[in-house]
């Protein structure tokens, strides 16, 4: 079965120019009926060829002719789903920007405190970083590995996460750290509800396989393999879709958010090279397209590590704004989410509405075969 997604194209006609030579060019007819324009009729020649301008007269379409034209509803394969009732509207966020060592052990009672005090300044839904129990080297990743699927003793990571979010009676988007099933390795992320149990666990769709010449070159591909599963899922602080660093550059946050998602979550270690330009402009655009939350949780940086993390845990409102970010140490980052600001920017900016369907589709795979 395949899994993901696909753009289509409704049209392979090509923009071609026009010469004008003592003639006037205007709208098709079909023009007409598609958008609001400012049009200029009557326009006549003298005997000297110079135009002259009757008044202007401003012909609109109606919205309804837009849609009915534009068909906005055909833009996404299967149709978006309207976004549900949150269990709650407003809550607070913690992000747990932690550092990694070489030690395990170590690296899950850190968490686990950051997780604590989180919850202690109020937060319902607690956010660690990507690949937080193990160096993020090709090298570490075999030897890290945790088998989530056999239980707790196989994975004294996940177990902790499971165990801090029953105790706690909070959310927990468990960051990711290095998976083995069978005799494959994944990047995989794991959410926990309030009483404790593994609501979805998201393997890395997309692997982080860079070659910057003089700056930087890693594949993951050499040692990970691929996810093949989008990742939704329903919890007590909303509808979550989960990504992991490389997949907030892909197309995966629009068939998030026509699943109805409220917030995106993405675990993310964007290095020196592509941090500075690219980390806080991709969550807003990710953001402000769909418009949504987005939080991102990364390490905190360790300038003698092998890999060197960018740092910068942020939230990102609906409009695009950030609503809170650190720098690159360790920090734990507490924000206020509120779901009404989804409806809000909707109703002012409603791109839903103002799609071209009769152009462009979005097709999510998963939910067509499984239709």
């Amino acid at each position: 079965m395949r899994l993901g997604y696909l753009f289509l194209s409704s049209s392979s006609s090509s923009v071609v120019g026009s010469s004008i030579s003592r003639s006037i060019v205007r709208p098709a007819p079909s023009l007409l009926l598609h958008r609001p324009f400012h049009f200029i009729p009557n326009r006549t020649t003298t005997k000297s060829n110079r135009f002259q301008f009757s008044p202007r007269t401003t012909l609109t379409a109606s919205p309804s002719s837009m849609v009915s034209t534009f068909k906005p509803e055909q833009a996404r394969v299967p149709p978006a789903l309207q976004l549900p009732s949150p269990p709650i509207t407003k809550f607070k966020i913690g992000l747990c920007q932690l550092s990694v060592t070489a030690d395990k052990e170590r690296n899950i009672v850190h968490a686990r405190a950051a997780i604590e005090e989180a919850a202690e300044k109020g937060a319902k839904l607690v956010v660690l970083p990507e690949i937080w129990n193990s160096p993020y080297s090709n090298d570490s990743f075999p030897i890290y590995a945790e088998d989530i699927d056999t239980g707790p003793d196989a994975s004294p990571s996940t177990a902790m996460l499971s165990e801090a979010a029953r105790l706690l009676k909070i959310t927990i988007v468990g960051g990711s750290i290095p998976e083995r099933s069978g005799d494959k390795l994944y990047n995989t992320c794991c959410v926990f509800d309030a009483d404790g149990k593994l609501k979805a666990k998201h393997r890395k769709i997309h692997l982080f396989d860079i070659d910057i010449p003089g700056k930087i070159t890693f594949k993951e591909s050499q040692t990970l393999t691929a996810g093949e599963t989008p990742t939704v899922v329903d919890t007590e602080v909303g509808r979550i879709g989960i990504g992991i660093c490389y997949d907030i550059r892909q197309e995966l946050a629009m068939l998030y958010a026509a699943r109805g998602a409220h917030l995106i979550c993405y675990p993310g270690a964007f290095n020196m090279t592509t941090g500075p330009l690219h980390w806080e402009l991709l969550q807003r655009a990710r953001a402000v397209d769909n418009q949504l939350y987005v939080a991102t949780c990364a390490p905190a940086r360790d300038v003698g590590g092998g890999y060197v993390a960018w740092g910068h845990s942020t939230l990102i409102g609906p409009f695009g704004e950030v609503l809170a970010t650190t720098e690159h140490d360790e920090a734990i980052v507490i924000s206020e989410i509120d779901y009404s600001q989804i409806d809000l920017r909707r109703t002012n900016l409603p791109l839903e509405k103002q799609r071209r369907g009769d152009l462009y589709q979005l097709v999510d795979v998963q939910r067509s075969s499984s239709q």
